[in-house]
């Protein structure tokens, strides 16, 4: 029996995206994006003492939908005057 091609593939197009420190920014962000159909995950970052805010966060989302994403969560920011850290690096995890 054959296997698929597709089964062969590596994929692994997940990019840090953006930081967020604001637990209302992130539900707005997380919003936009549900509503721009783009999937996403959130890593949350434990406080340290350099990052003494626990609310802080990286949403990662796959690097083909980056231009999108981009321009979603900057018209959602820049309306409600959030500060937002754009990543756009590639994610560490490795899942294969």
């Amino acid at each position: 029996m054959e296997q698929p091609l597709y089964t062969s593939l590596k994929v692994n197009n997940e990019i840090e995206f953006c930081e967020i420190s604001s637990l209302e920014c992130k539900q707005l962000v997380e919003r936009a994006l549900l509503q721009g159909r783009i999937s996403y995950y959130i890593r949350w970052i434990k406080p340290s003492i350099f990052r003494r805010n626990k609310h802080t966060c990286i949403i990662c989302i796959n690097d083909n939908a980056r231009e999108t994403a981009e321009e979603i969560v900057r018209s959602v920011c820049d309306e409600k005057g959030f500060h937002v850290k754009f990543l756009m690096r590639k994610s560490p995890n490795q899942y294969l």
